[in-house]
């Protein structure tokens, strides 16, 4: 084998686009918010909280020069997800059991014939359909596709993990159809 031929495979397989799995699970990816589960038209859990754990996983191409991005603009898309429902009430908007009204400081929640007021200052309503770790995990989800830092062309497929506790989490995912 003369030397232009392996230099030749040597930059095919160099030039080869490929991918990478990068993962963020950082301290910081966490929010702390109450809620109840509902299980049922007729049973919910009571309200409770939950410091909940967030961590992505992102499919990325890997440049020309071994670098896939910029990890600091996917951490910080995170956090603000994060931040946004850090220290709330947060409540199924979508629910097929819970009817939520408001007024001018309030949002009421009617489940199974029990009138409850929450101080909107104090609550998040989200358009989800039950407050699980399985929602919670499809809405940061959905919120991270929306974003302009998550529309990079580069990303080939997306997971959301949010835990509520040790060995409890819910995991959503999305891959770029081709």
């Amino acid at each position: 084998m003369n030397n232009n031929s392996e230099h030749s495979h040597s930059t095919d397989t160099q030039s080869a686009q490929r991918s990478v799995i990068l993962t963020f699970s950082k301290e910081y990816l966490k929010f702390s918010a109450a809620h109840f589960t509902v299980f049922s038209a007729t049973e919910r859990e009571r309200l409770h909280g939950h410091n909940f754990t967030v961590s992505a996983e992102l499919e990325v191409i890997v440049g020309d020069n071994g670098f896939a991005s910029n990890y600091r603009v996917y951490k910080d898309e995170l956090k603000r997800c994060c931040a946004e429902l850090d220290e709330y009430l947060l409540l199924p908007g979508n629910s097929p059991y819970l009817t939520v009204s408001d007024s001018e400081r309030y949002f009421y929640v009617t489940f199974n014939g029990e009138e409850m007021q929450f101080l909107k200052a104090d609550t998040r309503v989200l358009p989800i359909r039950n407050t699980t770790v399985e929602e919670f995990s499809h809405y940061i989800l959905q919120q991270l596709l929306a974003s302009d830092v998550f529309s990079d062309g580069s990303i080939t497929a997306l997971s959301v993990c949010v835990g509520s506790g040790p060995g409890q989490e819910g995991k959503s995912c999305w891959q770029r159809k081709h």
